[in-house]
């Protein structure tokens, strides 16, 4: 070994060490190794273990292993024998190989050390009693990881719910089927912090959830901020100006839909549930048509049903004078009911939007769409 590479890998270690680490590459490969074409190394903490993450750059591929300090530096010192150049690079300078040359720091802070890198999150989790007492985080603000799932999605819902709510009237938003107000409580304090003037009400029919929250709201000063006992159906919506449903089971995301275009909501969010009704009218019909061959499979007809049904609903929306989008929530990897609805009124009906949902039930042998009978 020659006194260049340790001086190097030396280096090397007592950054990594001492926390002035930034980064090391290592190129020009001239070794056995087929279409290897550099290393690229980060500091990363595991189980609260310092750890250097080596990413091998291939032709067609990349490879990550993770060592320990020692075992890196005892890496990169047979490594130097058969890549031509190297740069170390830390908060206190920049070190190249072979040349041996320091120069000036091109990077003054070293980056974050977590072995995921960190990711932009809407929903701030410290100093938020809300969500200690709803089960989400502990204490001292760290999310439980019984429940990442469910704070992914909260995260989620205000990503979307953030770029539809804006600043300029006061929103008056009912949450239908509210269940324990996680996504109820979220939303009202991002609005609150945004400095958005809101009335958020919380419509559940359990009793004992109603309570929860209501205790839970008025313990955390969340004055705008209330839940009452009811349901979709015998909900009065004449003030609200956005109206949600996430996970209305079956016709009740019809109920809700309807209920905020009857009333005139400026805004419709849902998140459907289960597609029982288009799919026993789609199954008790079997028209005979070119998707005949997907529909005699169980699961199959299922997943159709989910998406005709959807459709039907934004063409209806859209009908009544709504710009309307349908998207992925969230992961199936999370959440299995993962398809959101968003309707924005815009005051234009789309009279040719009729026309494909009178066309979609033909082919379909749909007698009747549950939400065309409850505008009716």
């Amino acid at each position: 070994m020659s006194a260049d590479i340790k001086a190097f890998t030396d280096l090397l270690h007592e950054s990594a060490e001492d926390g002035t680490f930034v980064r090391c590459t290592l190129t020009d490969y001239k070794g056995d190794e087929p279409e290897l074409k550099k290393i690229t190394i980060r500091k990363i903490v595991v189980k609260r273990e310092d750890k250097l993450s080596f990413t091998y750059t291939y032709k067609t591929r990349d490879i990550v292993k993770n060592y320990g300090l020692d075992d890196a530096a005892y890496m990169v010192m047979d490594f130097l024998k058969e890549f031509r150049n190297g740069v170390l690079c830390t908060t206190a300078f920049d070190l190249s190989y072979p040349a041996m040359k320091k120069a000036a720091a091109s990077t003054k802070e070293a980056p974050p050390t977590s072995h995921d890198i960190p990711k932009n999150r809407h929903v701030a989790t410290e100093g938020k009693a809300y969500l200690h007492a709803l089960g989400i985080t502990d204490k001292n603000g760290a999310v439980l990881k019984t429940a990442q799932d469910k704070y992914r999605q909260i995260d989620k819902y205000i990503e979307i719910l953030g770029g539809l709510v804006g600043t300029g009237q006061t929103w008056n938003i009912a949450d239908m089927g509210a269940g324990k107000g996680y996504l109820t409580f979220a939303l009202y304090d991002y609005l609150r912090g945004k400095g958005i003037t809101s009335n958020v009400t919380g419509v559940e029919y359990r009793k004992d959830l109603v309570d929860l929250c209501n205790d839970i709201a008025g313990k955390s000063g969340f004055n705008g901020l209330k839940f009452v006992e009811g349901t979709i159906e015998n909900f009065d919506a004449a003030k609200m100006n956005a109206l949600i449903a996430l996970h209305a089971c079956d016709t009740a995301t019809d109920d809700a839909i309807a209920k905020g275009i009857n009333t005139g909501a400026d805004l419709i969010v849902v998140a459907p549930c289960c597609h029982k009704q288009i799919r026993r009218e789609i199954e008790a019909n079997k028209k005979k048509n070119d998707l005949e061959f997907i529909l005699r499979y169980g699961t199959l007809l299922e997943r159709q049903a989910e998406m005709v049904t959807d459709a039907m609903r934004g063409l209806l929306l859209e009908h009544a004078g709504y710009a309307v989008k349908l998207f992925e929530f969230i992961s199936d990897a999370h959440t299995p009911k993962n398809v959101m609805i968003v309707a924005q009124k815009t005051g234009k009906k789309n009279p040719a939007a009729l026309g494909k949902f009178n066309a979609a039930k033909e082919f379909f042998g749909i007698q009747e769409h549950y939400l065309e009978k409850v505008l009716r």
